[in-house]
């Protein structure tokens, strides 16, 4: 799907895996200490949610140039996550980029 949106060619195969705007629930600033032991913020980008969910968190500096990526799979009371590098890491920080691109950055963090 991103490989088809950078190309241009979503419309080609609509039918058979949609487009890249139709997948994700939110982008979303979480401020630092949001939840216990989360001491700094992140840009969730949510793909499911309610039992179980699973987000991307991207982690900035404070010039919102990205530093790590990691992958949470989260269900009641219990989870995992991983820490995101090599391709999957590169293709996921075209997606962020796309998302500053589009200035979610900024009007997410406040």
């Amino acid at each position: 799907m991103w490989l088809a949106y950078k190309d241009g060619d979503e419309d080609k195969y609509i039918d058979e895996i949609g487009n890249i705007s139709e997948y994700g629930l939110s982008f979303d600033y979480v401020e630092p200490n949001t939840f216990k032991d989360q001491k700094e913020g992140y840009y969730s980008y949510q793909l499911s949610c309610g039992g179980p969910s699973d987000e991307f968190r991207f982690y900035v500096n404070l010039d919102l140039s990205l530093y790590k990526i990691e992958y949470y799979f989260l269900d009641w009371f219990d989870g995992a996550n991983k820490k995101l590098n090599g391709k999957t890491f590169n293709l996921l920080s075209e997606i962020f980029e796309h998302f500053k691109e589009c200035g979610a950055l900024v009007k997410e963090r406040k």
